[in-house]
């Protein structure tokens, strides 16, 4: 290695020829704003705007390291870390006026906070992940569109590595990506509601290609960037599907301690900006490479919840399925059923405020039918599937009041009991649907002649693997169901017809495994079938009368005004096109919410207004 003079170029390799840049300029970290503005932060100087020579355009004063921003045409948000109050900030930045916002405190956190970075959804949501001591990491949200919210809310607790110092995110392919110094660099999803995983980018020899410590990095269109200080190299790395290829290693000689990282894509490559600890001075230089963006998934679009309900009593996998009891004379007063699986039976307002809970034991899937007879009385009537027992646990909803009844259980020969759902034709009896988890279906007319539940066992069929959801169109006598793996099938839901399966939709790019729930919605203009796609956290909707037409797919996301999350590894969902009042005017979707966020607790149901569904969908 050699030492550099100030107006010395150093020649690296022929993809990369570094010169100093600003060779006055002391700063620690940098960032590229544009093409003619960079960002830089000093602990003496403070949040600086500078042009593309380094000349100063605006300084906002403060002691400040970590440095990271999104921008758009005239408007820019810039997080750091204050030094002196120890906490991080976003802070907005009039590009054209050079002047600066009010810093918007995220709370003094319990770790030590080592870098964080800046992410924006599809929905615009902007969020920013912190990167602290021994493994501790948190996303939070700061706000949507160009403006910062009055308060940060923190989403979620994200496990990292506990040597992590730098992080970045790709916004369109919703990647976090960490490093870890004495292993390698990591993505995770960045997406608030995404399950905490992670894969290796790039590992340290002799598991991979870096030779000394895996340090900052940047990112690009499929590309990462990054810096092994140890070594003085640049690493580059090109993503292909799920994993990472090494591209190029480009040796930093003549820099002693490499330090700091910032690129910017162009049109001839890639301009990067490295500072040498060791002279405090910033070098700029080129290099001839361009990553091959990858495939993206469909940008979706989102609706949000207006309520949610109280958390479940138990922790983990509990919530799974609801149903939607209306009341027959005042429907704001009608009631959401839903399992807890770990529990029992719950019944819910339509404020989201829990009313009553039967602790039955496991319940797995629920359903509702009106005008039930019980002996001489006429009740409405919920029916779930008892994984303690393998049986059919009922229960009466009384009319009035919507207090809920137990009346006991049917019992099925089924070996491990899942899914269920009721079919009510014309006449007027009720019907049970049940299945296993072997693909066994199993058809009960129910009754209740003294006041006792019972079925018959009316007919039978099977699947070729594992079901779960399944809903009845009781005016066209259709059954729907769900074959997890598979797809979703319709059937002839009448006992006295055979059972012959017709393919409604294959699992693939619109419908993800798990299928998991399925409801209808029925108006006087048209129905709609709506299907969890458990696989890609979404709903689809499809026409429920063939040649079941699909008019897309949306996701729950995060309503920040009201702080609550999105929805996310959805069990079981229902729907209804029921004038219910206020926001439910044009009905309602119920779906469970398997990782709940802001804050993070026990899983819940989320309720959307059905007439959101209709407009982010354009339905007819």
């Amino acid at each position: 290695m050699i030492s550099l003079a100030a107006d010395q170029a150093l020649a690296a390799t022929p993809g990369l020829t570094l010169t100093p840049w600003a060779p006055n300029l002391k700063v620690e970290e940098l960032a590229f704003l544009s093409a003619d503005q960079r960002l830089a932060v000093s602990p003496r100087d403070g949040l600086l705007l500078l042009d593309a020579k380094g000349a100063e355009l605006a300084r906002m004063k403060g002691s400040f390291s970590s440095l990271d921003s999104r921008a758009t045409a005239q408007q820019a948000f810039v997080a750091s870390l204050d030094t002196r109050r120890q906490q991080a900030l976003v802070v907005g930045l009039d590009t054209a006026r050079r002047t600066w916002g009010t810093p918007l405190y995220l709370p003094t956190r319990d770790f030590g906070v080592n870098g964080l970075c800046l992410y924006r959804d599809d929905a615009s949501n902007l969020f920013v992940f912190l990167v602290g001591e021994e493994g501790k990491g948190e996303q939070w949200l700061l706000g949507n569109g160009n403006v910062l919210n009055a308060g940060a809310q923190k989403v979620r607790t994200v496990p990292l590595p506990p040597s992590a110092q730098f992080c970045q995110v790709d916004d369109a392919a919703h990647q976090l990506v960490v490093n870890e110094e004495n292993v390698g660099w990591w993505a995770y999803p960045a997406h608030a509601e995404a399950d905490v995983t992670r894969t290796p980018v790039a590992m340290r020899d002799p598991f991979g290609d870096i030779k000394g410590a895996a340090g900052a990095l940047a990112l690009v269109p499929g590309g990462v960037v990054g810096l092994d200080p140890e070594a003085a190299q640049l690493k580059l790395y090109q993503q292909q599907g799920e994993r990472w290829t090494a591209q190029a290693t480009l040796p930093l000689s003549g820099l002693k301690e490499p330090e700091g990282l910032a690129l910017r894509n162009t049109d001839q490559g890639l301009q990067v900006l490295i500072r040498d600890d060791a002279d405090g001075r910033v070098y700029q230089g080129q290099i001839d490479w361009q990553a091959r963006p990858v495939p993206l998934a469909p940008v979706l679009p989102s609706v949000a919840a207006r309520v949610q309900t109280d958390p479940v009593a138990r922790q983990g996998d509990a919530a799974d399925d609801p149903a939607i009891w209306i009341h027959p004379q005042q429907p704001s007063l009608s009631r959401v059923l839903g399992t807890n699986k770990k529990q029992g039976l719950l019944a819910y307002d339509l404020q989201g405020k829990l009313l009553q809970e039967l602790p039955v034991g496991r319940l797995n899937n629920v359903d509702v039918r009106p005008n039930f007879k019980l002996g001489e009385q006429t009740v409405d009537l919920a029916v779930a599937s008892h994984r303690d027992h393998n049986s059919l646990s009922l229960f009466t909803i009384d009319r009035s009041t919507g207090e809920l009844g137990d009346i006991g259980e049917v019992a099925t020969p089924l070996k491990d009991i899942y899914g269920i759902c009721l079919f009510q034709p014309a006449s007027g009896e009720i019907y049970a649907i049940a299945n296993d988890k072997d693909g066994t279906f199993l058809q009960y007319r129910l009754s209740a002649v003294n006041g006792r539940a019972q079925g018959e066992l009316v007919r039978q069929f099977k699947v070729d693997s594992q079901p779960e959801g399944c809903v009845a169109d009781d005016q066209r006598q259709r059954l729907f169901l769900g074959e997890e793996d598979v797809g979703v099938w319709a059937v002839d839901a009448r006992a006295d017809q055979p059972a012959t399966l017709t393919s409604v939709i294959k699992v693939g790019a619109q419908l993800q495994a798990d299928v998991e729930g399925l409801a209808l919605y029925q108006s006087a203009g048209r129905d709609y079938l709506v299907v969890s796609s458990q696989g890609n956290d979404s709903y689809l909707v499809l026409d429920a009368e063939p040649p079941f037409a699909s008019h897309g797919a949306f996701r729950v996301g995060l309503n920040a005004a009201a702080g609550i999350d999105g929805a996310s590894e959805t069990d079981g969902l229902e729907v209804t096109s029921v004038n219910l009042g206020g926001p439910w005017s044009h009905g309602m979707l119920v779906v469970q919410d398997g990782r709940k966020r802001m804050p993070e607790q026990a899983q819940n149901f989320k309720f959307v207004p059905w007439a959101e569904v209709a407009q982010a969908l354009k339905l007819p």
